[in-house]
Order: structure tokens, then C-alpha cells, then sequence
């Protein structure tokens, strides 16, 4: 086996990037342009992330696709831009090295005077990318770093995964029976009482205390999602008519992913000056 090169930044689609490729061969790639991880292939494995060809590449706009970082505001629940900003700004590489049996990539952004214009508040984010064998664990921390004595702040966030599928509406997740959630599309809540969630049109909800892991199922292949200090999981997909109005997917492409998004919905993290947070979602190929 050859020794995999050290991370370099590449040019993805006209922007910068870190291109990851651990010892077994498992690759990654990640914009700084949003902390965005736009590509993951296990190693020996196909592509598991779903990248739009008709993703925007642009200054200021959100890709779609991969993992957008959401923070600090989950979709229209607050004043902010849909989503918040995260996934909008450039975010800077800390650091990014190859292992015995990994390779990981570090990456930050911080408040600044654009960001304070709408959102008054000191904070720096971390998202740290680690990818080895079948796994991709991606964390992200929020922290304070305002002076004591500043005034505490609030917020909600996610990774917003879109998994790769062959067929949605072959795609099968367990793993959610039993919670309650909120229906985004349809409005008020329910309770999953199945054993396996299907998509036989759009879904779009908020499940409450999301702890255990979750199993996406395809005919062929399967892959599993665990969250760590994520109490709360949304599961996504537009459906086709509600995609057809979604400019930067194309025809049928509502058909080859799921978002299965880790995230702090239900109730908003609050942190003091000093205060921190963080969470973690991984992803298992099988």
C-alpha cells in the first residue's frame, strides 16, 4: 500500500479545499468555504455523500449537498437567514495531518465585524473531520469567548447530512420508533410508531431525544448514524413536488439522497463567557 500524501488544499469547483486520504485508502473532501465536507469514500468503497451537479459555488451562497454546518439558527426558528450563516462564511484550516490510521482536518470560524452586523455576539466555532476505514466522525464546538461579564448567547445547530441513495424510495431508516416529532411539512407532531421510516413523498421532520443509532437500508448496501450530545435528529427529503421548485437540484435528484441531520433543535444551547459545547455525528458504512 503507498504512503498517502500529507492533506493539501485543492481547488474543488473554483474554490479552496483540504483533501483528505487516510492510510487505508478512505478519503474526504472539505470546503473551506462553510466547513462544507463534500465528498466521503470509505475505504475500498463508493461515494456516500450526495453532491448536487447543480450545487452553487459562489461567494456567500450555501452548496448543496454533503454537510452544510448549520449555526446559529435551525431554518426559519429565529430572526436570522434560513439556516444562519456557518455554512455561508469562509472558515479558516487549523490544522490538518495523516495518522497510523487515519487522516483528519481542523477547521474554524470566528466572529467578525459581518458577522456581529446581525448576529451581536463573540463566538468561535471548530469542525473537526476525521476519516479512517468505514467511519467519517465529524464534531463540531461552539464557544464563548466573549470577557466575563459579557452577556451569554443562545443558539441551535445541525450537520446537515445528505447520504447518497440509489433510490429513496427503496431507502429504508430504523431507529426512530417510539420518538415523538415535529412535522415541519405538515404542521404539529406525531409519534413514529413504525419500525422503519419509508419516503413515499416529502418528509420532513423534527425527531425529539434522538439518542439511539440509526440505521439507513438500501437493497444493497446499509449505513449507520450515531450522534453524541445531538439530542435531536431531522430526517429530509423534498419529494418531487415539492423539489421541482428547488432551482439548484435537478430533475429526479430528490430520488438519490436523504438528509439524516444531527442536530440542537428542540431547545437552544445557552453559554456564559468561557462556556463551550459540543457534539459529534458518525457515519458507518456497510
Amino acid at each position: 500500500m503507498s504512503t498517502p500524501a500529507t492533506p493539501e488544499l485543492i481547488n474543488f469547483q473554483g474554490r479552496p479545499a483540504v483533501r483528505l486520504e487516510a492510510p487505508d485508502g478512505a478519503r474526504a473532501t472539505v470546503l473551506l468555504h462553510g466547513g462544507h465536507v463534500v465528498s466521503w469514500r470509505p475505504a475500498g468503497g463508493d461515494e456516500r455523500l450526495y453532491l448536487s451537479p447543480r450545487a452553487v459555488h459562489a461567494p456567500g451562497q450555501a452548496v448543496r449537498g454533503g454537510v452544510p454546518v448549520v449555526f446559529p439558527q435551525f431554518e426559519r426558528r429565529g430572526p436570522l437567514p434560513r439556516h444562519g450563516f456557518a455554512r455561508t462564511r469562509d472558515w479558516q484550516l487549523v490544522r490538518a495531518e495523516v495518522g497510523a490510521a487515519d487522516a483528519m482536518a481542523v477547521l474554524r470560524l470566528a466572529d467578525d465585524a459581518e458577522t456581529r452586523a446581525f448576529w451581536p455576539h463573540p463566538f468561535a466555532l471548530e469542525l473537526t473531520v476525521n476519516v479512517s476505514g468505514t467511519r467519517l466522525d465529524l464534531e463540531l464546538e461552539a464557544v464563548h469567548t466573549g470577557e466575563a461579564g459579557s452577556a451569554p448567547w443562545s443558539f441551535t445547530a445541525a450537520l446537515h447530512t445528505y447520504l447518497a441513495l440509489d433510490e429513496v424510495e427503496l431507502a429504508r431508516v430504523q431507529g426512530l420508533q417510539g420518538l415523538r416529532y415535529i412535522d415541519s411539512a405538515r404542521g404539529g407532531e406525531g409519534l413514529e410508531r413504525g419500525e422503519e421510516l419509508r419516503f413515499d413523498g416529502e418528509v420532513d421532520r423534527i425527531y425529539l431525544g434522538a439518542h439511539a443509532p440509526l440505521l439507513l437500508r438500501e437493497p444493497q448496501r446499509a449505513l449507520a448514524v450515531e450522534q453524541l450530545q445531538f439530542p435531536d435528529t431531522v430526517v429530509w427529503n423534498p419529494g418531487a413536488e415539492k423539489a421541482a421548485a428547488i432551482a439548484d437540484l435537478p430533475e429526479g435528484g430528490f430520488r438519490h439522497f436523504v438528509c439524516l441531520e444531527a442536530g440542537v433543535i428542540g431547545e437552544p444551547v445557552t453559554l456564559e463567557p468561557g462556556g463551550s459545547w459540543w457534539g459529534r455525528q458518525t457515519l458507518l458504512a456497510g
